[in-house]
């Protein structure tokens, strides 16, 4: 997905359009999804064999770092700025959004956390089972949470935040990763 951002240019940098940075993470997060639908009936079929540990192994590191960075990047920056660019106004929707927002992490964490024992005995070539309704259902609430937050969150920060806001919560973002600002 692309925002638009007037402010902004794509061709700035990542980290300078943080926006279309978490927009461009969703995308890789779907990929991520895809593969951990494939490999369900691939384990049951093969078995832990090499192209399931490699599959088990890049999606445990996915979701374990740039999954997690992507929640603190909304957690910790995103939704902070746009509580107070609303600062004097009724920000009720808001708050409601970043709430339901907040809690859907919660949940794909927790149903992160049961499929990932599995793929940790995969990725190490145990014989194991991954649970088609687990994955299913972590996959499924991606697939809504990242629809909500590309139909309301991410438009309404485009339109809310301020140029100094967006720089602030992109510095973080690189911070966080610990990638140095570009010369």
């Amino acid at each position: 997905m692309m925002i638009d951002l007037p402010r902004h240019s794509a061709a700035s940098g990542r980290f300078e359009v943080p926006l279309e940075m978490l927009a461009a993470c969703h995308g890789r997060v779907e990929q991520q999804c895809a593969t951990l639908r494939r490999l369900v009936p691939h384990v049951a079929a093969q078995g832990a064999d090499a192209d399931a540990r490699t599959a088990a192994a890049a999606v445990l590191r996915y979701f374990d770092t740039a999954a997690q960075d992507h929640h603190a990047d909304e957690e910790v920056d995103l939704f902070p700025a746009l509580i107070d660019s609303m600062a004097g106004s009724d920000a009720v929707c808001l708050r409601e959004l970043i709430e339901a927002l907040t809690a859907d992490h919660r949940q794909l964490e927790a149903g992160w956390q049961r499929v990932r024992r599995v793929l940790v005995r995969i990725a190490v070539g145990d014989s194991a089972t991954l649970d088609a309704a687990a994955v299913e259902a972590l996959v499924g609430l991606y697939e809504q949470h990242i629809a909500r937050e590309e139909s309301e969150l991410l438009p309404m920060a485009a339109r809310l935040l301020s140029v100094e806001a967006l720089e602030r919560i992109g510095r973080a973002m690189r911070a966080r990763r610990g990638v140095e600002a570009p010369a």
